[in-house]
């Protein structure tokens, strides 16, 4: 068994730049390379591509971007790739790779993981209750996914077989890392605290640059990320990794990179539910090692979910929308005009023809600080982007307000500029419905150049209880001064199909105490009323390892990804919104900021 293992982090989303691989590759003694490319719209996307032809439904750009240019020097390196790149065709993905292989002359073994698609059994959920909601499972029919989420002990059972690549189709993000430490250290699956690790290293790294500089709160300190450097640890038997990035590129690996990462798209911290395991991450400490290097330890493993997470796509309606500046003086006022007099004149076309009104409209004009809400701070810019979006049941129904809009171009009050370009166009609204299906109702197969091997899920295996945190005590001292929350904490968010998370880290543990109770659930109630209205359901977790909270907000991104009509369906920015919040704490430590 190997002592250490080195893994890099290549891809976090199909689209993105393609320049990881060969970065890495550079790296001495690198091992294996993953690859995330799927999210939820992604899936929904692929199947709509299979559709068309039997062929397609795969990351292509796995086999153009990474494959193609890089395979010889994979094959010279002897670095093992891992990826999810086969999205809901991963038998095609495999094929395709193999024609490379062979064409190049190269003898690489290729494994293609197969049995998370399970939309051919979409008639047997319709009794499914969605997992975050008390909703029922869409009529079959109108299903363009139905995926269920496989673990890391495939990817390892599939290395164990001989493979040089592995192929799944949908997976956790973190289980191609996690199958590697398998493979390479002979974790069982009563090794819990190691599962928990493998799988946090693998959240590390599954984003790519974001635990190296990208999307940081310090961003400046990431200097040029044109060329951005890709995260890679090293990873020992025990479950300990450091986090680095190749030396000469830029970015930056501290940790402050690392916590935000760790706390991203998280929801209570000492219950992240995997196929694998439940991971604790209440207690991990994250520890400058040296320049660009981050040490992690400390991750707790407990029972794992004895179902898979098992998540569906549909088609609900469809939605439209379009941005265009306005520049002068009140330019905030003239473009609510605008959205108002479009709006009118489109829910007229809407009576004309007997169709019902829009179910759901948006306007938001940036850069008068809509997304601030009652947070916002100054006066109104002489220069904003109205974006004014719409859903409806009909296409035709989002036709007319993109029609409406554009013959509003010679009535406008004064600065309206648009960037020439062909008019949008509307597109299907794509929600998703999340079930849990007890893991033996999935067969998976592990095909090894041809060689088919079924993988049996092992028994859940009982680890012990987190042990309840200690929330910060509210600190009594009077003398404050207020200061920004950026001054004290990096902060960054993301989303979970419509939940919100906000991971707040302090940047020093002494902050914590003042940063726990300034954020009180009434503080970000406030700050993001003009997101949740009356929403009932917020929570708040504390992470003593690392100085860090989380805060989870159910229903605050208007249904989220493209179901959403909001400029941030995916709450990106909500960290930026509220790292200006003030907070208060003592004159001697708001001295040294």
């Amino acid at each position: 068994m190997s002592e250490t293992i080195r893994i890099g982090g290549a891809s976090g989303y199909w689209g993105e730049s393609m320049m990881a691989t060969p970065q890495l590759l550079q790296v001495e003694g690198m091992d294996y390379l993953v690859y995330d490319f799927l999210a939820e719209i992604t899936m929904s996307i692929l199947a709509r591509a299979r559709v068309k032809n039997p062929d397609a439904g795969f990351a292509t750009d796995f086999i153009s971007g990474v494959l193609k240019p890089n395979l010889i020097e994979i094959a010279d390196k002897g670095v093992k790739i891992l990826t999810n790149a086969g999205g809901v065709n991963p038998a095609a993905c495999g094929a395709a790779a193999r024609a490379l292989i062979a064409e190049a002359g190269l003898d690489l073994k290729v494994a293609v993981i197969s049995g998370d698609d399970l939309l051919d059994r979409a008639p047997d959920f319709s009794n499914a209750k969605d997992m975050f909601a008390d909703t029922d499972c869409p009529p079959p029919e109108t299903l363009a996914s139905v995926n269920a989420y496989l673990g890391g002990f495939p990817v390892a059972a599939a290395l164990d077989g001989g493979a040089d690549i592995v192929i799944t189709g949908r997976s956790v993000d973190s289980a191609v890392t996690l199958g590697a430490c398998i493979h390479a250290f002979g974790w069982q699956p009563q090794d819990l605290d190691k599962l928990a690790a493998g799988s946090l290293a693998g959240h590390i790294i599954e984003c790519g640059p974001q635990a190296s500089g990208g999307n940081f709160t310090d961003w400046q300190l990431s200097g040029d990320i044109s060329d951005i450097g890709y995260p890679f640890i090293d990873i020992d038997a025990g479950g300990v990794f450091k986090v680095m990035k190749p030396d000469g590129t830029n970015g930056v690996v501290n940790v402050g990179t690392v916590s935000e990462q760790m706390l991203y798209e998280i929801g209570d911290p000492q219950a992240y539910l995997l196929p694998d395991v439940t991971c604790d991450f209440s207690d991990v400490t994250i520890e400058q090692a040296g320049e660009n290097c981050v040490r992690v330890a400390h991750a707790k493993g407990a029972t794992p979910p004895d179902s898979y997470k098992v998540c569906a796509t549909y088609a609900d309606g469809f939605r439209a929308g379009t941005m265009m500046s306005f520049v002068g003086i009140e330019a905030a006022a003239k473009a609510r005009h605008f959205a108002d007099a479009a709006l009118a004149r489109a829910r007229r076309v809407l009576q004309a023809h007997n169709l019902p009104d829009y179910s759901e409209t948006s306007v938001e004009v940036l850069g008068d600080d809509s997304q601030f809400g009652a947070a916002t701070n100054g006066p109104s810019s002489r220069e904003v982007v109205l974006k004014i979006a719409a859903k409806h049941d009909t296409q035709a129904g989002c036709g007319a307000l993109l029609r409406e809009i554009s013959g509003l171009g010679l009535a406008t009050p004064a600065g309206l500029s648009i960037f020439a370009g062909s008019r949008a166009k509307p597109s299907p609204v794509v929600r998703l419905f999340s079930f849990l299906l007890p893991k033996g109702e999935v067969s998976i197969a592990i095909d090894v150049d041809g060689a088919v091997s079924h993988f049996e899920e092992a028994l859940a295996v009982k680890g012990d209880r987190p042990v309840a945190v200690i929330e910060p005590e509210a600190p009594q001292e009077a003398g404050t001064v207020e200061v920004p929350l950026v001054k004290l904490a990096w902060g960054r968010s993301g989303d979970k199909g419509n939940k919100a998370n906000i991971g707040i880290i302090a940047r020093d543990a002494a902050y914590m105490p003042y940063i726990w109770a300034a954020l009180d659930e009434a503080a970000i109630r406030h700050r993001f009323a003009h997101f949740i209205g009356d929403n009932p359901s917020l929570a708040r977790y504390y992470l003593p390892g690392s100085h860090a909270m989380n805060i989870l907000i159910d229903d605050a991104l208007g249904g989220g990804g493209v179901a959403s009509l909001r400029n941030d369906p995916q709450g990106k920015a909500y960290a930026q919104i509220l790292l200006d919040h003030p907070i208060p704490i003592p004159q001697k430590l708001a001295e040294p900021l």
